[in-house]
């Protein structure tokens, strides 16, 4: 029962992202130290995110929704409806990729895709990215570093990289133009 509760409390409409989160992590009564322990990320970013400074990407959205115990897709979902606006904006805001998921409907599946676009030169904002289960990245145009681990793989187009998502990672372009790729996450 409490896991239903937390996905409508997560699903309520009309609420920012990070209201949403904040919102289902005091409805089951989690502390920020706890989330901070399930998800590996600092209980700043937390906060950042809670407080709508911080727009999470895809993976720590994942985290996020698995250590709260809500269906991903009521997170995603949020994301998505700002997706226009945020490809069309993306190099002027500081958030520093865009994402638009391939793979609408699957709420209760363990494999998502997403087309991702990161401007030349742009890492990702904030923390490495760990999250259960396995990512495959394919890259349509441009370059990038994926770094897993102490490990850095460069990628072109054609090219493409299958890790175990559970290891820290940070993907970066490294090229002169924006970088599209398909990234696939499955979560366990």
């Amino acid at each position: 029962m409490a896991r239903k509760q937390g996905q409508a409390t997560a699903a309520k409409s009309g609420a920012p992202l990070g209201a949403k989160i904040k919102k289902a992590r005091t409805a089951k009564k989690i502390t920020l130290d706890r989330l901070a322990n399930d998800t590996g990320f600092s209980t700043a970013y937390i906060k950042e995110i809670e407080a709508g400074k911080t727009i999470p990407p895809v993976g720590a959205l994942l985290q996020l929704a698995r250590a709260l115990e809500v269906d991903s897709a009521l997170l995603l979902k949020e994301e998505e409806s700002r997706l226009s606006k945020r490809i069309k904006a993306y190099t002027q805001r500081t958030d520093n990729y865009a994402y638009e998921t391939l793979t609408p409907g699957a709420e209760n599946k363990h494999l998502k895709a997403f087309r991702v676009t990161i401007p030349a030169g742009q890492d990702h904002k904030g923390v490495g990215y760990q999250h259960e289960g396995e990512e495959f990245d394919y890259v349509l145009s441009g370059h990038v570093e994926v770094s897993v681990g102490d490990h850095v793989n460069r990628l072109g187009p054609g090219e493409s990289l299958h890790f175990n998502s559970g290891i820290r990672h940070m993907l970066r372009n490294v090229g002169d133009e924006d970088a599209l790729l398909i990234v696939v996450i499955y979560n366990p």
